[in-house]
């Protein structure tokens, strides 16, 4: 067996540091997403101050479940993927853009952070494999994701955050819905994989 080019690790508290190293700023009262924005309700996002940001991610990193998978080059932290539990991201279950295809207590994954200079190298492909293994080891029944289909064209790289459908259709996802979500002018659809 071979060793992956870009090993995928769970976001522990113990790895938090290297959390931050991908999703937080260099000043740490700058005003970031954090990979937030799904997960909390937009009210209670916008109020959080920059450093209680960091906090929140620090202290969902200590949860049983991590809230998320980091790629690594070599020591260096090179990747991000959120995924977790679609019951517990607040844009999913009570966003009206990416429906519900059933009741099946499914997994998302909704962001990925590539760090710049190690783009087009395979690592955010590596990090959706990665999340369905994550999902899988913690018994998720399947796993979606809501990528552009932006059909071969160019995605922007700040809008790129939620991947490509050909990224997804490569790790063994399907198209399972339309949704009514557009992205940097990019329909995105629901592809979802069965892990059971």
């Amino acid at each position: 067996m071979t060793t992956p080019a870009f090993p995928v690790r769970p976001a522990t508290a113990e790895r938090f540091d290297d959390v931050a190293a991908i999703l937080g700023p260099r000043n740490p009262d700058s005003a970031v997403c954090w990979c937030l924005s799904y997960r909390l309700p937009s009210k209670e996002n916008r109020a959080l101050a920059p450093r209680e940001r960091a906090e929140r991610v620090r202290q969902l990193c200590a949860r049983p479940v991590p809230p998320g998978v980091l790629a690594y080059d070599s020591d260096l932290v090179v990747g991000w993927c959120g995924v977790g539990p679609r019951a517990e991201l607040h844009a999913f279950t009570h966003g009206r853009t990416i429906p519900h295809v059933d009741d099946l207590p499914v997994w998302s994954i909704w962001c990925f952070r590539v760090r710049a200079g190690h783009r087009r190298r395979g690592i955010a492909q590596a990090l959706l494999e990665g999340a369905v293994e994550h999902a899988r080891g913690h018994g998720a029944p399947a796993v979606e994701g809501y990528p552009v289909d932006n059909r071969g064209s160019r995605v922007d790289t700040t809008m790129a955050f939620v991947g490509t459908r050909a990224m997804f259709e490569r790790a063994g996802f399907a198209k399972a819905a339309d949704t009514s979500s557009v992205l940097n002018g990019f329909p995105r659809v629901l592809m979802r994989r069965a892990l059971a």
